[in-house]
């Protein structure tokens, strides 16, 4: 997902309906379960668990909610396990689309991902068809005040950045795009906070290569067959090269 969409999915996110935080809730405790499943339950040394508790925190989840999650990933937990699995497919106008699911069925989540392609006007791939248009990257977005401080904090934000291993870092309109290499993501965001900035998001995602141009009504397709799998219960990603 670039990081324009990244923004937007944010600002979604803040501005959600209560009866839709539920599904949002839902979504955070998956993706816990599974950083804890993969790398335990205490973050502290686990930075993608770290990661996602700090954006299921700014989120307003119950803590009740977040140690349930972490619980069913150590196996404390009573609920079914929870496994993830990644497809790829292309969508309308050469859309490139990779989607997250985490989910205790696979088979189920399987199947309804190729039904929402295939009432979208585009199909499933395979392993393989499309990720190579994606780079694997952390993507920090933080923003800072458009004042003599907010200038400060950008120049000092650049210099700390690029020091802790930042690749690259934009100014946007929306606020600082910052790009690094999955394993630098912790340290880097580390060095934004001390810059005085403030962190929006924080995640590892895939980013596309070269993000393709539509038209307004191509733009409208690509994005309801987006919407429609971030509706889907299992999924709790989607990355497009729009």
């Amino acid at each position: 997902m670039s990081g324009h969409n990244k923004w937007s999915q944010i600002k979604r996110q803040k501005g959600i309906a209560d009866q839709k935080k539920g599904q949002v809730f839902s979504k955070f405790s998956k993706n816990i379960t599974l950083a804890a499943k993969e790398g335990g339950g205490n973050s502290d040394f686990n930075f993608k668990l770290r990661l996602l508790l700090d954006r299921a925190k700014s989120a307003g989840m119950p803590a009740d909610n977040i140690d349930r999650a972490i619980k069913r990933g150590t196996g404390e937990g009573k609920e079914a396990q929870i496994s993830a699995a990644v497809y790829e497919g292309l969508g309308p106008a050469g859309s490139a689309f990779i989607v997250e699911t985490a989910t205790d069925n696979t088979n189920r989540a399987l199947q309804e991902v190729r039904q929402i392609f295939i009432k979208n006007n585009g199909q499933l791939g395979n392993s393989g068809s499309v990720s190579w248009m994606f780079d694997h990257r952390g993507l920090i977005l933080a923003t800072v005040p458009r004042s003599d401080l907010g200038n400060k904090i950008r120049s000092d934000l650049y210099l700390a950045t690029i020091d802790a291993g930042a690749l690259d870092v934009k100014d946007q309109a929306e606020g600082l795009e910052i790009y690094t290499e999955p394993k630098y993501l912790m340290k880097v965001k580390e060095a934004v906070e001390n810059a005085g900035a403030k962190v929006e998001s924080a995640d590892i995602s895939w980013l596309a290569k070269n993000p393709i141009q539509p038209t307004d009504a191509e733009k409208e397709k690509i994005e309801k067959l987006a919407e429609a799998l971030e509706e889907n219960d299992d999924v709790v990603n989607v990355y497009t090269n729009l």
